[in-house]
């Protein structure tokens, strides 16, 4: 029988950057870097599970989308958060996947008949690189009045990578995900 010893280690960075697509409006983004301590394979073919999750709330997503901007918009779309990410040391056999939980929106000022909800991206999407993808909207409903704005925090975020094998050489690799507010 051959044994395969090898001891295999990727460290994969995370950075969290916020990019503007109209002023005014504004997404907060908190949390850690992905660090994905691979297990030591033991033998050729075991060990490996190929895909690793974070924390589910490893990012945290909040701000704001003022009147001026949701009255621009129509079919009760307030806003669609997108995202992309930006290989600075990568793999491409590597991909990337995020999915939300949780998350409140809310009307900020008076409005009557009015309310606002997060909604979509509870199922993990595929992070494409270099070109935003729908992540998750928020949506309102209602004729907002001067000066109303929508709120939105609590929104965490899990990431996944797939793609880890012994194919992959052993190294650090680093990327950057831009989440980006805009219109739908």
């Amino acid at each position: 029988m051959i044994r395969y010893n090898k001891t295999k280690a990727l460290v994969l960075t995370i950075f969290f950057f916020t990019n503007f697509t109209i002023n005014a409006q504004t997404i907060t983004v908190a949390g850690g870097n992905l660090v994905v301590p691979i297990t030591p394979i033991t033998e050729a073919g075991m060990d490996y599970i190929g895909s690793y999750d974070s924390n589910t709330n490893l990012i945290t997503i909040s701000g704001s989308l003022p009147g001026s901007f949701l009255n621009l918009l129509t079919g009760g779309v307030a806003a669609v958060i997108s995202l992309q990410y930006i290989p600075t040391s990568w793999n491409n056999s590597l991909h990337l996947y995020a999915r939300r939980s949780g998350g409140i929106a809310s009307i900020v000022g008076l409005c009557v008949l009015c309310s606002a909800s997060v909604n979509n991206g509870t199922n993990y999407v595929e992070i494409p690189q270099s070109i935003n993808t729908q992540f998750f909207t928020i949506n309102f409903t209602g004729t907002l009045g001067i000066g109303n704005s929508i709120s939105y925090s609590g929104i965490n975020v899990q990431l996944r990578i797939n793609g880890i094998s012994v194919t992959v050489p052993v190294n650090n690799y680093n990327a950057t995900i831009v989440f980006t507010v805009g219109a739908p």
